[in-house]
């Protein structure tokens, strides 16, 4: 019998990364479980029951069960937080409904910098002018 040294780290790296990928998978069905607004109190019990109980058999089922709208729930979330991110800006801005406009001393500020630094030629520059000026 031959021994293949080489063969055994590959499969010990593949062994160590499925563990991991396993526990990742766990982990993102438990907190699914617990964010889904469509479960109730007892609903997410026997889920969670499940899903520790019978890890492997518990998170299959979740998955082809319930995976669709897991989905669903990570787009969603993935949107509210690019929404609250957009308006931390706007308000960082000054831009946003409690900021008020910005004043055209700001925007001609504004418009200025991006002539000088290329994002917008003379032309642009002088319509976008005219435009706030108007």
């Amino acid at each position: 019998m031959h021994n293949y040294p080489l063969l055994n780290l590959f499969w010990t790296m593949l062994e160590f990364f499925l563990w991991i990928v396993w526990l990742f998978l766990l982990f993102k069905v438990i907190t699914d479980i617990f964010r889904s607004h469509d479960l109730r109190g007892w609903g997410k019990a026997g889920w969670v029951f499940f899903v520790i109980i019978v890890p492997f058999l518990g998170v299959l089922v979740y998955l082809i069960a319930r995976g669709h709208s897991m989905g669903e729930r990570d787009v969603e979330q993935a949107k509210r937080s690019e929404a609250d991110f957009q308006a931390y800006i706007r308000d960082a801005a000054g831009t946003g409904a409690g900021g008020g406009a910005p004043s055209h001393a700001d925007q001609l500020a504004k418009l200025a910098d991006l002539k000088s630094s290329g994002a917008i030629t003379e032309e642009e520059y002088q319509k976008a002018k005219e435009k706030l000026l108007a």
